[in-house]
């Protein structure tokens, strides 16, 4: 067990350099940013569904799920994303690491615990226009970044082996900068900088509730079921803005600065409410198909500055489906019977509309859940694509490579002395 914690204390100290750039998308500078999955990479693996709980693997979407828990665990996971962004004229290429969750579950009984930190929206975009005139060249860029972070404890009650329930809190906190700023570079090479930045910092609490049923209609057949539900939350969120002019020449010497704070309204951001239905039927321990449906209202999002005006927001609705097989848990002469393979499907109205296009996501995932032990390594890749060309926007075909730790172990068990 010590070895496992020296592990997953290395982990923790790498994942600060993976949190700083977690997006590269140019569809998060708009309502909360790019709004992370919430699931573990097993869940993503197989499409994002949450219908199933686990003795030894913890599952964050839904909260039902802490009471299955048979040993303490704690899970860690990260994402690597390649991303190719088209417009109608123009190709660029940009990649990201990101750190995903870490969480703890602890089994008490029929009560189970559980508490971590995850990222849950990220701001991260960058883009730059040049217009030439006669007299000068202009150039253009618009740039943001920033994340919300949420720190979440929760707990769940076992009514019975067919019945849980379960609740998250969750505490939002973090800030997001936007800049936009006009270049305009003259015959003898001064250059002349406008500069707007948009600063917001952001906190707020949000709850998750969950339930999970299931039910054997035969020996082998098991029919399981879940409902999540989030209310409506608000984030509290203190803006301002920063308008300056800055000379260079032609060399890079700043010769003025003249800046001046601009009064802005605060506002308070939506985490919109989310409803969400799943079911499967499978064999336990040998193989699973499910399906996930997630209505958010999105209708009632907004900006963190109130002065857009091509965009606007609709409810949303996620379908996902997939699954997993196990050829023989128990093996012990073939390592590779043991492994879990999963597969699954997503695709989701994400409910942010611009220039009256609806920006859509659709994805699939494959994955690996390798055995070590109790414990397990969860590998995923994802091949998707979000947005269109279509009335001068920006499609984006990416590629996912995840990672997830899961350590389980056996805690706060009295030994026998003999």
């Amino acid at each position: 067990m010590i070895k496992k914690l020296i592990v997953f204390a290395c982990i923790i100290a790498s994942l600060n350099s993976w949190a700083q750039d977690n997006t590269a998308s140019p569809y998060s500078y708009y309502g909360l940013g790019e709004v992370k999955f919430k699931g573990t990479q097993d869940a993503r693996a197989m499409g994002g569904l949450s219908i199933t709980g686990d003795s030894i693997q913890l599952g964050l979407m839904n909260p039902a799920s802490y009471s299955k828990l048979k040993l303490t665990t704690f899970a860690v996971g990260g994402t690597n994303t390649s991303t190719n962004f088209k417009t109608a004229s123009e190709k660029e290429k940009a990649q990201r690491t990101s750190f995903d969750y870490l969480a703890v579950g602890l089994p008490l009984g029929k009560f189970g615990v559980a508490f971590g930190l995850s990222p849950f929206s990220g701001v991260g975009y960058k883009n730059e226009s040049v217009s030439e005139e006669t007299e000068e060249t202009r150039f253009y860029r618009a740039q943001g970044n920033g994340f919300i972070n949420k720190v979440f404890i929760g707990g769940s009650y076992e009514f019975n082996k067919n019945f849980s329930f379960g609740l998250d809190i969750s505490y939002h906190f973090g800030d997001i900068t936007n800049e936009f700023s006009e270049r305009i570079l003259a015959p003898d090479f001064t250059q002349y900088t406008t500069r707007e930045r948009n600063f917001s910092e952001i906190n707020g609490i949000s709850y998750n509730f969950g339930l999970l049923y299931n039910r054997k209609i035969n020996e082998k057949l098991l029919f399981q079921t879940s409902i999540t539900y989030s209310p409506e939350s608000k984030l509290n969120t203190t803006n301002s803005r920063n308008i300056a002019t800055v000379v260079y020449t032609g060399t890079g010497v700043e010769l003025s600065n003249d800046s001046e704070d601009i009064a802005v309204p605060n506002t308070d951001l939506v985490i919109p409410n989310k409803l969400g239905f799943g079911f499967g039927i499978g064999e336990n321990k040998k193989w699973l198909l499910g399906t996930e449906v997630t209505f958010t209202g999105n209708k009632n999002l907004v900006n963190r500055f109130l002065d857009n005006t091509n965009v606007s927001f609709e409810n949303s609705t996620r379908l996902a489906l997939g699954g997993y097989y196990i050829p023989k848990y128990d093996s012990f002469s073939n390592y590779f019977e043991r492994v879990v393979y999963r597969a699954g499907f997503k695709y989701e109205n994400t409910g942010l509309v611009l220039n009256n296009e609806s920006i859509n996501d659709y994805g699939m995932n494959f994955g690996l859940g390798l055995p070590l032990g109790f414990s397990r390594v969860d590998l995923g890749i994802e091949f998707g694509k979000r947005g269109t060309t279509s009335n001068g926007l920006i499609e984006e075909n990416y590629f996912n490579l995840s990672i997830g730790l899961n350590l389980a172990a056996k805690w706060f068990e009295k030994r026998k002395i003999d």
